[in-house]
């Protein structure tokens, strides 16, 4: 079943019908889905949850969407990694890696899209759109697949040879366009006006693609024991996957299904890379405004120079009490190395930026050592190979014999 009773403007709080929208007719703020809270309430528990499919859709009752026949390519519940060797070289306490690198199409953003193509289903849309830096794009076309629709996918001409290629075996159409996303994503906005028969999925029903992300703050909270981290570092890009964690943690508050919860207890803090870092630099100078920004950055997932909820990700990270970090390209890489080497998970470059922050927030005590850390890793390192191609070589290269190896190697690795 399904507790949508509709639209909400998150800014004048005018309601609308749950059709396919995002933007209020009033005052042009972003429109968000609202619940029935009281019937929730009533009738959602961790036992409901528990016994539900071991995927996303377990969570079905704080979607948009129904568990019924959903657009589903087995998203979710994916690994929360305890990870005590990079705690210990970060010089931190009790700290997790929520590994998204598992989904299906090796992102965190199979969640968005299989609530929105549900959705947009529902609605009647025959056509997937969508404006990609990569990740995204790969979903939509792996989905609409999945959901025999018409995939019409739109990037930027220079991503990664993998994401472009992950995109392309899916069969639909994909379009690169001359230009950075923010580029890509204005001609999208104006597509999405000329094409209605078109499902955009992070233009006219994004107030459901949105709420995807939402599983991902649920999802931690079931993992350890339906209490919540004391801590979350998440990276930004439009801002709206961290607007939606804090929102899931929130709910999950509201409903009554973690021990112990404290309104507002869970920290919030975001990663930028210096090259595109708007919501970083807004927060750093204290100030309301995200000016936008021409991105310079290899972590092109996260390459958003105009985020559209830049600021509604400064308003939480302020609220809860974090911190926005922006590191340079060669911590990225770094980043990457050290989750690689302490834990053996793979992230692409946007993981590098958020472990790279995490170690630059630990390091100036923003994030503290007697808390219980969440760190979301969101993309696979297999996607953006690109970046480390250059620094990253065999250690050595020997002729076939033993002396060879032991002269490549030395005693000490021998021994």
């Amino acid at each position: 079943m399904s507790f949508v009773q509709g639209l909400a403007c998150r800014e004048c709080a005018r309601t609308y019908p749950a059709v396919a929208a995002h933007a209020c007719e009033h005052c042009f703020g972003p429109l968000e889905v609202a619940y029935d809270r009281q019937a929730q309430r009533r009738q959602v528990s961790r036992e409901r949850i528990e016994s539900g499919p071991h995927d996303m859709f377990r969570y079905a009752d704080l979607l948009p969407v129904g568990a019924d026949a959903p657009v589903s390519l087995g998203t979710g519940m994916t690994p929360l990694v305890r990870a005590d060797r990079l705690a210990a070289e970060l010089g931190l306490g009790e700290l997790w890696i929520k590994d998204d690198t598992r989904n299906p199409t090796g992102s965190f953003k199979d969640r968005v899209v299989s609530v929105a193509l549900t959705k947009a289903r529902e609605l009647g849309f025959k056509v997937a759109a969508c404006a990609s830096t990569g990740n995204l794009a790969n979903s939509v076309a792996a989905h609409a697949a999945r959901a025999g629709m018409r995939s019409v996918v739109f990037i930027p001409n220079d991503l990664e040879a993998a994401k472009v290629l992950t995109t392309a075996v899916f069969g639909g159409h994909l379009v690169a366009v001359e230009g950075n996303y923010d580029d890509v994503n204005r001609l999208c906005a104006e597509l999405a006006s000329e094409r209605p028969e078109w499902a955009f999925v992070n233009v006219n029903v994004r107030p459901y693609y949105s709420e995807g992300s939402k599983t991902l703050a649920f999802e931690v909270a079931e993992q350890l024991g339906w209490r919540l981290p004391d801590h979350v570092v998440v990276p930004i890009a439009s801002g709206s996957q961290l607007t939606k964690i804090d929102k899931g943690f929130r709910e999950l508050v509201e409903l009554g299904l973690v021990d112990e919860p404290a309104p507002g207890s869970v920290r919030v803090s975001g990663a930028q890379a210096e090259g595109c870092s708007p919501v970083a630099t807004a927060f750093q100078d204290g100030t309301d405004f995200v000016k936008p920004v021409r991105p310079s950055t290899i972590a092109k997932s996260l390459a958003i120079g105009n985020p559209a909820d830049g600021w509604y990700a400064l308003e939480v990270v302020r609220r809860t009490g974090g911190a926005i970090g922006a590191v340079s390209d060669d911590e990225v890489i770094d980043g990457i190395r050290l989750l690689a080497r302490t834990e053996g998970i793979f992230a692409e470059t946007a993981g590098g930026v958020t472990i790279a922050t995490l170690a630059r927030l630990a390091g100036s005590g923003v994030v503290r050592n007697d808390e219980r850390v969440v760190c979301y890793v969101t993309g696979n390192g297999l996607k953006t190979v690109e970046a480390l191609q250059e620094r990253i070589r065999p250690t050595a290269t020997i002729e076939p014999t033993l002396a060879a190896v032991s002269a490549a190697l030395g005693e000490e690795v021998l021994s």
